[in-house]
C-alpha cells in the first residue's frame, strides 16, 4: 500500500521571461532599490547632440556607467563640461531596452566638490562686500593710452600667448611687463600675492604698467579656486593702478573678478579693453587731422577777408585824409563854440558877483557895527568902576592883593582902598 504522503510532487514549473519584460522589471528593480541616485566619476566621451541631448560616460578605477542628459536639464548647466572632469550626477538609473544597457538618466551635473566650494565662495563674498571691497565708487577707469601693461599669470598658460598675441596685433609699440606666478595649486595664492606686490612697487618707482591684466584660461570651480583665495583678492584691492581681470571664461566668475576695477570675460578680452587697436587709433588720428585741416582752411579764410578789408582801404589814401580833415574841423569848430560859451557864461557869473559885492559889503558892515555896539556894552557892564560909582571900595593889602576875607588882615595892619575917585590909606584898629 503506498502512503500518499511520499507521493513525490512534480517541480514546478520554470517560468520563461520575454526579453523587453525581463528589462522592465530589471528596471523597476532598480528603479525601487536605488532611484533616485547620486553618482561621483569622471567624464568620458561627453558629445552634444544637434537635439540638445548630451551623452556621456561616467567612469572611475574600477567600472563605468553611460548617462543621458537631455536638453532641459542640460540647459542648466553653469559650466561647459569636458572629458576628465570630475563630476557629481544626480538622476535615476534605467534599463534602455532596444539595447538591453545600463544608464543613468541625469538631472543634474555640476563639478564635483562644486557644493562645498560654492558656499565657501558666497561666504566669502558677502564677507568682502560688506567691507566695501567691491563698491562701484573704488573703481577707476581704464587709461585710454597706456604707455605699458602689465601681465600677471603663468608663463606656461596659454591665457598668456593669448593676451601677448592680442596685444602685438593691437598695439605693438607698447611695452608689456609679465609678473610669473603659478595660477592653480596649492602654491597659486602665495605666487599670485608676490607677483602683484611686485608689479605694484615697480609702479610706484618707476610708473612701469599703467594697466594691470590678471587672467587665466578656463577651468572648474577648484582650478580657478586661487583667484578665490581671500588673501590674494585682498592684495588685489591695494592696487595703485587699474587692473583688468580675465579670469576662465565668460560664465566664469571668481571674487577677484569683483574687486577688480573692470572685469573682461577673457583673456583676449581683456587684452581688447586695456589697448585699443591699431586702426581705431588711426582712425582717430586720421579723423582728428581732417578737423585741423578744416580749421586752418576757416581761419585763412579769415585772415583773407580780413586782409582784403584793409587793402581797400590803403587803396584810398586821399579819402581818408579827406575824412582826417573833415573830422578836425568839426572839432575845431566845436572847441571854439565850447570855449566861446564857457567865457560867456564866466562874464555873466562876474558881473552877477560885482552887482552883489557893494549891498553884500554894506550889509558885513552893518553886521560887524550891531556886534561891536553889543560887545561894548558887555564889556562896559563887566567894568569894576561902575561898581565903585555905586559906593564901594577895592581893598587891598601894601603888596596889591586883594582883601576879600576878615581872617587875611591883623590888627595895625595897613590897607589900601580903591574909591570910584581916587585911593585911600586904611589902618585896621579890630
Amino acid at each position: 500500500m503506498t502512503d500518499p504522503f511520499f507521493v513525490q510532487q512534480p517541480p514546478p514549473a520554470e517560468r520563461v521571461w520575454a526579453v523587453g519584460q525581463l528589462m522592465r522589471a530589471i528596471a523597476d528593480t532598480l528603479a525601487a532599490r536605488f532611484n533616485p541616485v547620486k553618482v561621483r566619476g569622471e567624464l568620458s566621451g561627453f558629445s552634444r547632440a544637434a537635439s540638445g541631448h548630451c551623452y556621456f560616460s561616467l567612469k572611475d578605477e574600477t567600472g563605468q556607467v553611460r548617462c543621458a542628459l537631455f536638453r532641459r536639464a542640460a540647459d542648466q548647466l553653469s559650466f561647459n563640461p569636458r572629458d576628465g572632469q570630475r563630476v557629481e550626477a544626480r538622476g535615476k538609473l534605467d534599463v534602455y531596452g532596444p539595447r538591453g544597457d545600463l544608464q543613468l538618466i541625469v538631472e543634474s551635473l555640476q563639478p564635483a566638490g562644486q557644493g562645498a566650494l560654492f558656499e565657501q565662495f558666497l561666504r566669502l563674498k558677502a564677507q568682502l562686500e560688506a567691507e566695501g571691497l567691491f563698491d562701484t565708487a573704488r573703481k577707476r577707469a581704464v587709461p585710454a593710452q597706456p604707455h605699458s601693461i602689465g601681465v600677471v599669470t603663468s608663463l606656461g598658460a596659454a591665457a598668456l600667448r593669448d593676451v601677448v598675441t592680442t596685444l602685438r596685433r593691437r598695439v605693438p609699440h607698447l611695452s608689456v611687463v609679465v609678473y610669473p606666478a603659478a595660477v592653480q595649486g596649492v602654491q597659486a595664492p602665495g605666487e599670485l600675492c608676490a607677483a602683484l606686490k611686485t608689479a605694484y612697487r615697480r609702479h610706484t618707482e618707476t610708473g612701469e604698467s599703467e594697466v594691470l591684466l590678471l587672467v587665466r584660461g578656463g577651468g572648474s570651480l577648484e582650478d580657478l579656486w586661487s583667484f578665490n583665495d581671500e588673501s590674494v583678492v585682498r592684495t588685489l584691492a591695494q592696487a595703485p593702478m587699474p587692473v583688468v581681470c580675465g579670469v576662465g571664461h565668460e560664465t566664469d566668475f571668481t571674487l577677484s573678478d569683483f574687486v577688480a576695477d573692470l572685469r573682461a570675460p577673457t583673456p583676449t578680452a581683456a587684452a581688447e579693453l586695456c589697448a585699443p587697436s591699431r586702426e581705431v587709433r588711426l582712425g582717430e588720428l586720421a579723423y582728428l587731422q581732417e578737423r585741423m585741416n578744416e580749421a586752418c582752411y576757416s581761419a585763412m579764410d579769415q585772415r583773407a577777408q580780413q586782409l582784403d578789408r584793409l587793402s581797400q582801404r590803403l587803396g584810398r589814401p586821399s579819402a581818408l585824409v579827406h575824412d582826417s580833415h573833415q573830422r578836425l574841423s568839426r572839432l575845431q569848430h566845436r572847441l571854439h563854440s565850447a570855449l566861446l560859451l564857457t567865457s560867456q557864461r564866466h562874464q555873466i557869473h562876474l558881473q552877477t558877483l560885482q552887482a552883489k559885492l557893494p549891498v553884500a559889503l554894506q550889509r558885513a558892515v552893518e553886521q560887524n557895527s550891531r556886534r561891536l555896539q553889543r560887545c561894548e556894552t558887555s564889556l562896559g557892564l563887566l567894568d569894576p568902576h561902575l561898581v565903585l560909582e555905586r559906593g564901594y571900595a577895592f581893598l587891598t593889602d601894601t603888596q596889591g592883593q586883594a582883601i576879600t576875607q576878615t581872617h587875611q588882615v591883623t590888627p595895625g595892619q595897613v590897607l589900601r582902598a580903591v574909591l570910584a575917585d581916587g585911593e585911600l590909606g586904611l589902618t585896621v584898629h579890630s
